[in-house]
């Protein structure tokens, strides 16, 4: 499925997020560190990791916008609206920003479905707006599943011909945090990360070690009952979900430790089985989401 460049031991922790930030405001503090502009960009997508970093905590996203970064341009939080706000971002190009992007880039038509505003009378697609920005870009995170490969917004059919960041972008280097949607603590700690130290460390698809590295097979509650056979034959079982669909074994996030909703749950703690959201290829590749097919079997390539 994806070829993994591992790191000598697990990075995964809980409390990394939380650590960055504090370090990114005692920096920022003390002047060791300097605020940077942010430009957030949605494209072709949902808006559902904009709406899950405004659900984190411990860093929390008004934290972020009001001492991390200047948030320069939005499209779901920014007050102005029409060409006052691509205004905006048009401005962002003559100072250094960091550009986070989320969704998916249309490339139909030209890029015509998904236009996110209007410049100087012409529509300004999506796809118009990524390589502008990206090129210019000190650092470029490619926000949840359509930005990292395409996610949903590039599920078949495809009508919109979407595409993930990087292939508008070939050439930039990217951090890429898949996710539907992204972990807040995901987002916050590596744009911490970025102002403190840099780009973090990556594996051979861009994202995160210290977020990415550690499959939720292997720090899953339920790993004994896989261990010894026993596996849940509907949902609502509190046995192993593997044959019930469960990709944890082929998914690599640390959801069994740091859970979702100010760290309270997480989908197998809420006995569902993982979907694989944060795998490349999703959804596609993770479908069927719910399966009774008792002949699976693990395949982590």
């Amino acid at each position: 499925m994806e070829n993994y460049i591992l790191p000598p031991e697990p990075l995964t922790n809980e409390a990394v997020a939380a650590r960055l930030t504090a370090g990114a405001r005692n920096g920022l503090a003390n002047g060791s560190v300097k605020k940077k502009n942010l430009v957030y960009l949605e494209l072709n997508g949902c808006s559902g990791n904009i709406i899950s970093l405004l659900n984190g905590a411990n860093p929390d996203f008004e934290y972020m916008i009001g001492s991390m970064v200047n948030l320069v341009y939005s499209n779901s939080l920014m007050a102005a609206e029409g060409e006052k706000a691509i205004e905006r971002l048009m401005n962002a190009l003559d100072e250094d920003y960091i550009l986070a992007v989320e969704g998916a880039v249309a490339l139909r038509d030209n890029g015509l479905y998904n236009i996110i505003g209007t410049w100087k009378g012409r529509p300004l697609t999506g796809l118009e707006a990524a390589k502008m920005l990206g090129e210019k870009a000190s650092h470029i995170l490619a926000v949840g599943a359509c930005a990292t490969h395409g996610g949903v917004s590039a599920a078949r059919p495809n009508p919109s011909q979407s595409v993930g960041l990087q292939d508008v972008l070939p050439d930039k280097n990217m951090i890429k945090l898949p996710g539907c949607p992204v972990h807040p603590d995901w987002f916050l700690g590596t744009l911490a990360h970025i102002l403190l130290y840099g780009d973090p460390d990556t594996d051979n698809l861009g994202r995160p070690l210290m977020f990415y590295s550690t499959l939720i097979h292997d720090r899953c509650p339920r790993r004994p009952f896989f261990d010894r056979g026993i596996f849940a034959e509907k949902l609502g079982d509190k046995t192993c979900l593997f044959k019930l669909g469960c990709r944890g074994p082929v998914t690599r996030t640390d959801c069994p430790t740091r859970q979702w909703n100010g760290h309270v749950n997480w989908p197998i703690g809420d006995d569902t089985p993982c979907i694989g959201c944060a795998q490349f290829g999703f959804p596609d590749a993770m479908a069927p989401f719910i399966s009774y097919d008792t002949t699976r079997v693990v395949k982590d390539e």
